[in-house]
C-alpha cells in the first residue's frame, strides 16, 4: 500500500461523490490509508461498501493504461473495484428522495481490512443491511455466501554452513521447508470445502550454502466455522523435523465464512428489483473469494454482496468490464437499496 497515493485516490473520490450526489464526503485517516464515508442523511439504514485500493503495484498503468475497446474497458483495478463505485455514486443520484443511505469506501481490503474492519462493522450494525460493491460473478450473478479467507506465514530458522566443506554443521532450513510444505497441504479437506494452498516461498541466498532461513506463505478458504477452528490450531502446532530447526507460525483466517442465509434475504430483493428493471434471470452463487462481506455476514447483518460491475480478469492482465452494463448494475445497486430504505431493512 502507498498511502499517499491512497491520499489522492480519496480526495478524488470525495470530490466525486459531492458533485455527483450534491452532498460532501467525509476523509477518514486509516493507518493504511484513508477511508471515503458519505451519508445521505443522519439518519441511514442500507450501507453500501467498497475499497478504493486495488492489488496493483504503482507504475501498473505505465505498461498497462486505461483503455476502452468497443463494448470493453480495460485498466488496473477496473472491474475489482473501480467501476463498481462508479456505478454505485451515479446510481444514488437518481434516489435523492429516499437518502437514507451510506457508503464506505475503505483503503485496504485487498490486504486483509485490518484498518478498517472496526469502522465497517460499526456501520453495519448501525444501519441494519449491507451492500457490498465487489465485481460480479460469471454472467453479473450476485454473491450471496463466500469461504472464510486466511493467510498464515510459516517462518524456518537454522544454521548456515559451506554445503561442500562442511554441511552436517548447518540446519537446512530448506530441508525442514520441504517436510513442513508436506504437512501443510495434507491439512486441506477439499470434501468439506477446506483448501489450503502453498503460494509464495524462499530460501537460501547462495548456491553454495546450507540456507540458514525458509519461509512460505500459505492461503487457506473455509467454509465451516470448525475448519477455521482446525487450521488455525494445526498450523499453530506445526513442529520441526530436522535437529535445531525453529518453526515460527503467524496468521489466521481473518475473514470469516459468510453463509448462504447472510445474503438469501437480500438476494429476494435484488431479483424483485432486477425484473422491474428487465434484467433477466438474475442469479445468486457462493463463491471461494472472500471480502469485507465476510465481517458484516459474520456479525449477523444481511449481507448481499457481488453488486459492483460485470466483467472478469479481476487481479490479472486481462481485467475488465462490460460498459454496456454499467448502466443497468447503477439502477440495480440503487433500486436494491431504495426497496430497502422503503421496507426499512
Amino acid at each position: 500500500l502507498d498511502v499517499s497515493h491512497l491520499q489522492r485516490s480519496a480526495k478524488y473520490l470525495a470530490e466525486l461523490f459531492a458533485e455527483v450526489t450534491g452532498k460532501p464526503a467525509e476523509i477518514i485517516p486509516g493507518a493504511n490509508g484513508p477511508h471515503v464515508h458519505w451519508k445521505g442523511s443522519d439518519d441511514t439504514n442500507v450501507l453500501i461498501v467498497g475499497h478504493h485500493d486495488t492489488v496493483f503495484p504503482l507504475g501498473t498503468t505505465a505498461t498497462r493504461p486505461f483503455s476502452i475497446d468497443g463494448d470493453v474497458a480495460r485498466g488496473p483495478g477496473i472491474f475489482d473495484m473501480k467501476a463498481g463505485i462508479v456505478q454505485a455514486i451515479h446510481g444514488l443520484s437518481a434516489i435523492r428522495d429516499s437518502y437514507h443511505v451510506e457508503v464506505l469506501i475503505t483503503a485496504d481490503e485487498e490486504v486483509g481490512s485490518y484498518s478498517s474492519r472496526d469502522l465497517i462493522e460499526e456501520r453495519a450494525r448501525a444501519t441494519g443491511a449491507v451492500l457490498v460493491l465487489e465485481p460480479s460473478a460469471d454472467g453479473g450473478a450476485l454473491k450471496i455466501a463466500r469461504k472464510g479467507v486466511g493467510t498464515f506465514t510459516v517462518h524456518i530458522s537454522g544454521r548456515a554452513s559451506h554445503a561442500g566443506l562442511e554441511p552436517e554443521k548447518g540446519i537446512n532450513a530448506l530441508v525442514e521447508l520441504a517436510t513442513q510444505v508436506q504437512r501443510i497441504v495434507a491439512m486441506a479437506r477439499p470434501e468439506l470445502g477446506t483448501t489450503v494452498t502453498p503460494t509464495v516461498a524462499t530460501a537460501g541466498n547462495a548456491e553454495n550454502v546450507v540456507p540458514d532461513a525458509a519461509m512460505i506463505k500459505v492461503d487457506v478458504r473455509v467454509v465451516l466455522p470448525e475448519e477455521k477452528e482446525r487450521i488455525e490450531r494445526e498450523m499453530s502446532q506445526l513442529k520441526p523435523v530436522v535437529d535445531g530447526a525453529v518453526i515460527k507460525v503467524s496468521g489466521s483466517v481473518n475473514r470469516p465464512p459468510m453463509h448462504e442465509s447472510a445474503g438469501r434475504k437480500l438476494f429476494g430483493v435484488a431479483e424483485t428489483v432486477a425484473k422491474e428493471l428487465g434484467i433477466k434471470n438474475l442469479q445468486g452463487v457462493a463463491v471461494g473469494g472472500g471480502s469485507d462481506g465476510n465481517f458484516t455476514a459474520a456479525i449477523g447483518v444481511p449481507t448481499l454482496d457481488g453488486m459492483g460491475a460485470v466483467g472478469g480478469g479481476a487481479h490479472g492482465v486481462t481485467e475488465h468490464v462490460l460498459i454496456s452494463t454499467m448502466g443497468e448494475r447503477a439502477a440495480l445497486v440503487a433500486g436494491v437499496a431504495r426497496a430497502l430504505v422503503n421496507r426499512g431493512e
